[in-house]
């Protein structure tokens, strides 16, 4: 995958993945791994400063909990400016993919 494009895609996507239920950052990036079926791979160091970022910015939000081995675990929330920003995004996502599809349309 371009890693372009695996850049641009990745706030996209980590919101989404935070709108059915909070997690951490592992399970994220289990999530979006299984969810392309394997074709986005993301390294733990790609995932966390995004995360960081997003917190900063106020579309995330945090919380603490101690996991059954006894390690601290961080969990991760979209909040509801995080939710407005992803439906920002997502129209920003449909029309560049309508653009790139027209553009596409009888090149085989």
């Amino acid at each position: 995958m371009n890693k372009d494009l695996t850049a641009a895609s990745a706030v996209p996507l980590i919101l989404a993945m935070l709108l059915d239920k909070e997690d951490y950052g592992y399970a994220i990036i289990r999530r979006v791994r299984k969810s392309s079926d394997g074709i986005l791979d993301w390294a733990e160091g790609m995932l966390y400063p995004i995360l960081h970022r997003l917190e900063q910015q106020g579309y995330l939000a945090a919380r603490y909990t101690v996991a059954e081995n006894g390690r601290r675990r961080k969990y991760y929330r979209i909040t509801e400016s995080g939710c407005i920003y992803l439906k920002d995004l997502r129209d920003e996502w449909r029309m560049v993919n309508r653009t790139l599809e027209t553009s596409w349309d009888g090149e085989d």
